[in-house]
């Protein structure tokens, strides 16, 4: 909130000690340390949907590896359907998202493979949505590997279910399957095992690779994470040539249309087929299954990836008949090809085979290269949902944050890049981005910001996601984290060397586990600045500027004496401000006071060499920075006020330079 208080310039300006301390994993320059590492969970995984019972079942061999310097006596393994249990703790904890219930995860057996391949039994205990099994040889540090086998079935949720679900259709019923196999916990050089409950919000999971099947009723359409394995078992001859024609092709081909719905219709429904997915260096994947969705494809104009030049990339869509139209989901492949191409070339490069948009329920939520929006989307809406969704593939999904304790650096971060996207698009077709997400109210975050920044209740961007009221959950997470980054990028490093430092930090970090820590100290290192002002107040404060012209006037009643102009700093959070001065002729100038102004004071005195008398002064005058009070940021000269001698502390100004710097006294 903004503090009452005078801005105490040696508590703004004090060192800021960050959380997460340097270290060997952890280098002071924001880089993994000499010593860092990751552990990695591959995966084996097959699972048959019933639509009759609307259940899940499945079988996984799960292989983790132990790169930490630490022997494990014990391995975390996530069970997210419990979250949907009458009894977890997010049905207390967010009772207003778990209306409904299914009887949660239901473990069939978990048992330890043997080196030769002989399945053992294991003492595990559920606790929540957490598996703890109880290793009886300990896994060796520095690649130390286990092998565990887990089998399971549990009851789709609803609608209600949110993030995976099924739902209905006028052709059919359409099951978006999400966190529906077990999952390694993370255990992280910063707390060990992390093994909050899972309560409906984000995510943590390490990086392998990621086998998977779904076996179906042959009616069924399986669009998933990765590349299909058997396109030639599941795929008509006719689907496979047009996927082949997409993978030419700059605008969107229909892959499955309504009258292949028709004809998988006539399939028996007695009769399965199983789709074959693989997907490399991923955190997850995620899956739909439907006899009811349309399909279409077109090629990702992307880098070639390494062994794998002639290997097709596509943007896809999937979604039902009724979300048929020229503004509706017939765009959303020219969506979906404009953030993944976008985002690659302006901040890393997309890794994975495709990247599919899904017609669903309305979940709005992202897994690694596939994302499940809403069937009724449209026009601005459905383009920013989708940039938002598909964005999440760079955060959290290549640049591995614990989203679950740094929600900003997941959708704070994210909804950053996707600003900058609706300004890219078609040259601007839909800019700027004004949404729940970001600049809710005029599409200017200056403005929409400020009623955040006094509101006395609104948590930190530093607070765990759990703890974040929803209420502030867009507000804060999402719009304060994301502006905070433009303000970082258009008003205290400027592009160039914000867009390097960004990148680098994306590049040092991607498929690894940052900390806030970790991306200031990338920030200023690589930016060149020392941030902790910006840093204590935007992230650890919810603090802001609050600029104030004083007295405008010229030096003995003469203009040509030069005049002095009076800026008072009246907030806590000092970001660099333009004052615009406008002399009676209507020539005019614009000066760029920077922070370090207000490293000993509060008030500076400018002095503008004389020529004629000044008309007005405005600080700010395009509104790019969240002053919460503006009411005392102009100057429109009136009468002539004479002053006797310059002031002490006065800073001359050198007039003209339209981006001049005040520095020195």
């Amino acid at each position: 909130m903004a503090l009452a208080a005078p801005p105490n310039p040696q508590s703004i300006f004090a060192p800021l000690s960050y959380p997460q301390p340097v270290n060997a994993y952890h280098s002071g320059s924001g880089a993994p340390g000499p010593l860092a590492w990751k552990n990695k969970a591959d995966y084996t995984i097959h699972v048959t949907i019933d639509p009759a019972t609307h259940s899940l079942s499945g079988t996984e061999v799960l292989t983790y590896t132990n790169n930490s310097p630490d022997t494990l006596s014990s391995l975390w393994v996530q069970l997210d359907q419990n979250m949907y249990a009458p009894e977890s703790r997010a049905s207390f904890a967010a009772p207003q998202w778990l209306r409904h219930h299914t009887s949660g995860l239901c473990l069939d057996a978990v048992m330890s493979v043997s080196s030769d391949g002989k399945d053992v039994p294991v003492i595990s205990t559920v606790s929540d949505t957490r598996l703890q099994v109880v290793l009886q040889t300990p896994l060796a540090p520095k690649g130390g590997s286990t092998k565990l086998k887990i089998s399971w079935h549990y009851p789709i949720p609803g609608e209600w279910g949110g993030r995976t679900a099924y739902s209905h259709n006028n052709t059919g019923e359409v099951f978006e399957i999400a966190q529906f196999y077990p999952r390694m916990a993370v255990y992280d050089d910063v707390r060990g095992w992390d093994t909050e409950p899972y309560l409906g919000q984000e995510f943590y999971l390490d990086y392998g690779d990621i086998d998977y099947s779904v076996t179906v009723p042959k009616n069924f359409l399986v669009v998933g994470s990765g590349a299909l394995v058997n396109p030639q078992d599941v795929l008509t001859e006719t689907e496979r040539a047009r996927l082949a024609q997409a993978a030419r092709s700059e605008s969107r081909v229909m892959i499955r249309t309504a009258e292949d719905l028709a004809l998988a219709a006539q399939h028996p429904t007695q009769a399965t087929q199983t789709w074959h997915f693989s997907m490399v260096n991923t955190r997850d994947v995620a899956f739909v299954a439907s006899p009811a969705l349309l399909w279409d494809a077109a090629k990702l104009d992307l880098p070639a990836q390494d062994g794998k030049e002639n290997q097709p990339r596509l943007a896809m869509s999937v979604y039902p008949i009724e979300s048929v139209g020229k503004e509706k989901w017939d765009r959303s492949t020219e969506y979906v090809k404009h953030a993944i191409e976008y985002f690659s070339q302006k901040w890393f490069p997309y890794p994975w085979p495709n990247a599919i948009n899904v017609g669903g329920h309305g979940a709005a939520m992202e897994y690694p290269g596939i994302v499940f929006d809403g069937k009724k989307d449209a026009g601005a809406e459905l383009f920013w949902v989708a940039t938002h969704e598909l964005g999440h593939d760079w955060f959290p999904m290549i640049v591995g944050s614990n989203e679950r304790r740094s929600a900003f650096m997941d959708e704070g971060f994210n909804t950053f890049i996707d600003a900058y996207a609706s300004d890219h698009f078609n040259k601007g077709e839909f800019a700027p981005k004004q949404d729940v997400e970001f600049a809710p109210k005029t599409g200017n975050p200056a403005d929409d910001i400020v009623p955040v920044l006094q509101d006395p209740a609104a948590p930190s961007l530093m607070t765990e996601a759990d703890l974040i009221p929803e209420k502030y959950r867009h507000s804060i997470t999402y719009f304060k984290g994301a502006y905070g980054l433009k303000l970082l990028r258009e008003q205290i490093l400027g592009p160039e060397r914000f867009d390097h430092a960004f990148r680098r930090y994306i590049a040092l970090w991607a498929y690894k586990h940052p900390t806030p820590s970790d991306f200031f100290r990338v920030m200023e290192s690589e930016g060149g600045e020392n941030l902790s002002w910006f840093w204590r107040g935007w992230y650890f404060n919810n603090w802001a500027p609050d600029y104030a012209l004083g007295a405008v006037a010229s030096v003995k009643n003469d203009p040509a004496q030069s005049t002095v102009v009076h800026v008072l700093n009246k907030g806590w959070l000092p970001l660099p401000v333009v004052l615009a001065v406008t002399w009676v002729d209507g020539s005019s100038t614009r000066i760029t006071i920077p922070t370090e102004t207000w490293y000993q004071k509060n008030e500076v005195s400018l002095i503008l060499p004389g020529r004629q008398a000044i008309r007005s002064a405005i600080l700010d005058p395009d509104h790019v920075i969240p002053d919460i009070n503006r009411n005392d940021n102009s100057f429109v000269a009136k009468t002539r006020k004479e002053i006797q001698a310059l002031p002490e502390d006065g800073i001359l100004v050198p007039v003209g330079a339209t981006t001049a710097g005040i520095s020195g006294e």
